[in-house]
């Protein structure tokens, strides 16, 4: 019966321990870092397990450059005020990021400010001043 009861504990930790392993780190953004960016919508991804926000920044040399953005999950993004259409394709933003740590174009959510100057994210809690400057429509 002991043994049994050890079995079946050990089983469930495994399955707790399972979405945790399953889950990336975010090591690959600079959390020290934060890039301001002007762009256009290109797509609003709103799937699991995190949504992600493709932005088109025009750079110094007037071409456009893709950066995508993750942003965490869809429930978590509901809490702050996010749906799935609150970004449409075409729409002028800001957004404040963590970049890329090997700087490449890309990053992590903190923030995205709207053509009517609402904002929503951490970056409207954290303030979102002092972006690192960038090429182009990056700051």
């Amino acid at each position: 019966m002991r043994f049994r009861v050890l079995g079946l504990t050990g089983v469930m930790l495994m399955v707790a321990a399972g979405p945790a392993a399953a889950h990336h780190s975010f090591a690959m953004f600079d959390g020290e870092s934060k890039v301001t960016l002007q762009g256009t919508v290109k797509a609003f991804q709103w799937i699991y397990p995190h949504s992600w926000i493709v932005l088109m920044v025009r750079k110094s040399d007037g071409s456009l450059e893709q950066w995508p953005i993750e942003m965490g999950s869809p429930g978590g993004l509901a809490r702050e005020g996010w749906q799935p259409k609150t970004l449409l394709p075409g729409m002028n933003v800001t957004a404040v990021i963590h970049p890329l740590k090997d700087g490449t174009p890309g990053g992590q959510y903190l923030s995205v400010t709207f053509p009517d100057g609402k904002t929503l994210g951490l970056g409207n809690l954290i303030g979102t001043g002092g972006g690192e400057e960038a090429e182009g429509g990056a700051q």
